[in-house]
């Protein structure tokens, strides 16, 4: 049954993503928040000037006005040149991954909360030097003499702690830019996304495959772009509003087209019919209903962080870079992925009303797809590496394991027949060959619940 609370958590989901995955938000936060403490700190600073303790006035800037004037004024310009910096040090880094990785990878970092709040840290304290500035006064020409300590004080202590940012982005980006680092990062990013649409698979759950009903109706596209997100809430209530059932016929991450039909719709009552303004309102809510935007994200779509490593892989693979041990830590990384993923109910999702009648589905990919989507093209720009078969195999190996469906198991089974057989067509050396036929022979023994010790 589809929580009451599940559409505000999906639209939460979504807002925080478009958020994460952009520089600005942060950054512009800051600059509000530094705006506002640099107009309200120094009228605090003259309320309390005169009452200050001599104790604590001897921890606060005690210099004149134009000293005042020279600190904030070496602040604002350090740190506008410093900014520059890390803007350019985080494009070098963006070109780099896009070059080096996969232009895939461009999202991930552009969502790293250190290189946002570091930002942050840098243009607040410039807007807030720049704020305090224009409150100092030397006292002459009627006007009142007016220094603000405290402001200027935390002017200082935001310039120290935007050094001490600087000195940790530096050893952030140098850690970042590191392939285990950015493997790592998707890899979390899909067992997050994974937790949040799936739900666990226990032992001898498994469910007959779902099929569309014949006679269904077509729903076209609204827009064109990847679908990047299903309205699990509106689906289901534009579906329970007409009487009917909804078979959505994408997976989020599908590239749709405006016009072309992306969804199908039937009654509810087997051999009933609906209203005819019934069916104009639930085609134009289901379209409504599916979102679309110009590039994947990791919100809703599994299968989004496994096509990254896999980019990685081949990226790695080709020609011009022929870097096999990063398609190999990227192939490890899937590997790890696939196995928890195997502990997860994927495929269709099932959406049901508040009375557990089945209202909605949503087909998505499975173990299996998945599976084929990691290995497909590795197998094919890597079939004359044994290095990279090799990882394929072990893999299957580690996947033959722990998967416990049937169809699941047939899949890895199939997908070690044509590894074999990319084996067989190479012209390696019979030590390499017979290396991995003992790993395809594995990966059955571990289908079959066996694991022998390594010779």
């Amino acid at each position: 049954m589809l929580d009451v609370f599940a559409g505000a958590r999906q639209r939460q989901a979504v807002l925080v993503d478009a958020i994460r995955s952009r520089l600005w938000p942060v950054p512009a936060i800051g600059v509000v928040v530094a705006v506002a403490l640099g107009v309200v700190l120094p009228q605090i600073d003259g309320a309390v000037d005169e009452r200050m303790p001599p104790a604590l006035g001897e921890y606060l800037f005690g210099g004149s006005a134009d000293a005042a004037r020279e600190v904030l004024g070496a602040v604002a310009t350090s740190l506008m040149t410093v900014t520059s910096l890390t803007f350019s040090l985080t494009l070098v880094t963006l070109q780099l991954a896009s070059s080096q990785y996969s232009p895939r990878l461009l999202r991930t970092f552009a969502a790293d909360r250190f290189v946002q709040r570091t930002l942050a840290l840098f243009l607040a304290t410039f807007a807030y030097a720049l704020t305090v500035l224009r409150t100092v006064r030397n006292g002459g020409d009627g006007s009142v003499l007016f220094v603000p300590r405290i402001s200027v004080t935390v002017a200082y202590l935001l310039a120290i702690a935007s050094v001490l940012g600087l000195v940790l982005f530096l050893g952030h980006l140098v850690r970042q830019i590191r392939i285990e680092a950015m493997l790592n990062q998707v890899s979390s990013d899909i067992m997050t996304t994974v937790g949040r649409t799936s739900d666990p698979l226990e032992e001898g759950s498994a469910r007959p495959p779902l099929r569309p009903r014949s006679g269904g109706e077509v729903i076209l596209a609204g827009s064109s772009g990847f679908l990047v997100q299903v309205d699990d809430a509106n689906l289901v209530a534009a579906a329970v509003d007409a009487d009917a059932v909804v078979w959505v016929d994408r997976p989020v991450g599908a590239n749709v087209t405006a016009g072309v039909p992306v969804a199908f719709y039937w009654a509810a009552d087997t051999g009933g019919q609906l209203d005819d303004g019934c069916i104009e309102s639930l085609r134009d809510r289901v379209a409504a209903a599916l979102h679309t935007g110009i590039e994947r994200t990791a919100t809703q779509d599994v299968g989004y962080g496994l096509r990254q490593l896999t980019d990685v892989a081949i990226r790695a693979l080709s020609p011009g870079i022929n870097d096999p041990t990063t398609a190999v830590h990227a192939l490890n990384s899937c590997s790890a992925v696939l196995c928890e993923l195997a502990r997860y109910r994927l495929g269709s999702r099932v959406l049901r009303d508040a009375h557990d009648v089945v209202r909605v589905v949503v087909v998505g990919p499975d173990l299996p797809e998945l599976l084929d989507l990691v290995c497909t093209q590795p197998q094919i720009y890597g079939a004359r590496d044994p290095l990279v078969l090799g990882s394929l195999l072990a893999l299957l190996r580690d996947l033959a394991w722990l998967v416990r469906l049937p169809e699941h198991r047939q899949a890895v089974a199939d997908r070690s027949e044509r590894l074999g057989r990319c084996i067989a067509a190479q012209e390696f050396e019979a030590a390499e060959r017979d290396a991995l036929e003992r790993l395809r022979l594995q990966v059955g023994e571990a289908l079959a619940g066996q694991w022998h010790p390594s010779a």
